[in-house]
């Protein structure tokens, strides 16, 4: 018996947007299980539906997707967010992933890659890359900060001196496999430490520990990988 697809919660305020989406996520077997036109209806419907994943628009009314974002991981949700928008900024990707997302898409991304995406960010990876993640961190790093979400910790005290150190590591941008090399350690063990910072600090995803290991001064702009 297959493995059944994540639940989805698709929010724009366009419903053609909506009802696409719909059309071609059912179609690949992932599950829509609502659809919300404004941002506080889409934490609303987040909060009684429980979907694993939503795909949230950036630019809604009422409340817009970055606020929501924040709301619906607030209230300790487990689910994975990725913003959609229309437009190509760098700007948008840093908030969206300061406030919690998994990921970032365009609107005109292809069916597959929709679906994919989808999968993805449910298994509990990043959508974009740590290396990419961390030129957008440096380049917004002295940006007004946005509101956080509450669950991430901002006390690395935490963490064991090795933690702090792959912390520091993926901040740079580095994989599971160049950690390894860099440490002189098992891919296991690096998976291992990994996951005890995400769990210690409430982390999400690499997306996630890059952006704290910047809010944090773990890591500064133009610290070498």
């Amino acid at each position: 018996m297959s493995t059944p697809g994540p639940r989805v919660l698709v929010a724009d305020d366009q419903e053609l947007v909506r009802t696409g989406f719909r059309l071609i996520l059912t179609s690949r077997g992932l599950d829509v299980v609502g659809e919300a036109a404004d941002g506080a209806e889409a934490v609303d419907l987040a909060r009684r539906l429980r979907p694993d994943v939503v795909l949230m628009d950036i630019r809604m009314p009422v409340l817009d997707g970055l606020e929501a974002t924040r709301r619906i991981l607030a209230l300790g949700s487990t689910c994975r967010v990725i913003m959609l928008t229309t437009f190509d900024l760098d700007a948008y990707v840093y908030d969206a992933l300061a406030a919690g997302a998994s990921g970032f898409l365009l609107k005109d991304v292809t069916p597959a890659h929709l679906a994919a995406a989808v999968r993805l960010v449910d298994t509990g990876d990043a959508l974009l890359a740590p290396s990419i993640t961390r030129r957008l961190v440096e380049r917004h790093a002295a940006r007004t900060p946005v509101p956080r979400v509450p669950a991430v910790h901002r006390d690395l005290a935490v963490l064991t001196p090795r933690e702090r150190e792959v912390l520091g590591l993926v901040g740079r941008g580095l994989s599971n496999a160049e950690l390894a090399a860099r440490l002189t350690l098992s891919e296991a063990t690096v998976k291992t430490h990994v996951a005890r910072i995400f769990a210690k600090l409430a982390l999400r995803d690499r997306a996630q520990a890059v952006v704290l290991a910047y809010e944090t001064g773990l890591v500064s702009a133009g610290d070498p990988r």
